[in-house]
């Protein structure tokens, strides 16, 4: 490889570790779909809650927002003193930051729900149930969708660091590379998929975002 530029490098590296990079990146989407899908089954919840009972969405929403002030790199030290080396702490870490622009944009689409369409709701009588299954919910679709899109995107992203733990994911490529003598190849190896895969998975969950707002139907 010595001779080769940094082009062909990167060409011959996916030519002998093709299966190796191909593990690595369906890892990495996994560690960061499970934690976001984790983020999605508690934060959601609260978002309808706070945005129902608007006194506690300050705090809620500050304590979500302090947790995002933490470095990535501590908060991924801090949780592997309770739950060690591993896939684990990783996907605890993304369920963590991940919960921010989940419980925000849930909070923000019930919010943007008209009160004449609720009172038109209740006018019909529709249960409490009834509207937020068949009213809020559907009409708040396409923002809490801008919060998944925005946690999935976050989330890939901390997952790269996620190899510090053993956890492996396309950041152990990115390692091996910053170890190796002129390991620039091997960098952009790990770097391009895990880009690839940010993008991929943020114009998808554009789609199903336009897909989902009412106002594009």
């Amino acid at each position: 490889m010595a001779n080769m530029n940094l082009f062909e490098q990167l060409v011959y590296y996916y030519q002998q570790n093709g299966a190796y990079v191909l593990s690595q990146f369906m890892r990495h989407f996994l560690v960061s779909i499970y934690g976001v899908i984790f983020a999605a089954i508690i934060g959601i919840p609260i978002g309808i809650f706070i945005a129902h009972h608007t006194k506690l969405s300050s705090v809620v929403i500050a304590i979500a927002n302090v947790i995002q002030t933490v470095p990535s790199l501590a908060m991924l030290s801090i949780i592997m003193i309770g739950l060690g080396l591993g896939v684990n702490t990783v996907i605890v870490t993304v369920f963590l930051y991940a919960l921010l622009p989940i419980i925000k944009n849930t909070y923000t689409g019930m919010l943007n729900v008209s009160d004449d369409i609720l009172d038109s709701g209740k006018g019909m009588g529709m249960t409490r149930w009834q509207i937020l299954r068949m009213v809020e919910l559907p009409l708040s679709l396409s923002v809490i969708m801008a919060g998944l899109r925005n946690a999935l995107v976050l989330a890939i992203g901390i997952t790269a660091i996620g190899t510090f733990v053993g956890a492996g994911g396309l950041g152990d490529i990115i390692i091996r590379g910053t170890n190796a003598t002129n390991g620039g190849a091997i960098i952009l190896a790990g770097a391009l998929p895990t880009a690839l895969m940010a993008i991929i998975s943020d114009t998808v969950l554009a789609w199903i975002e336009k897909r989902a707002d009412p106002t594009q139907k």
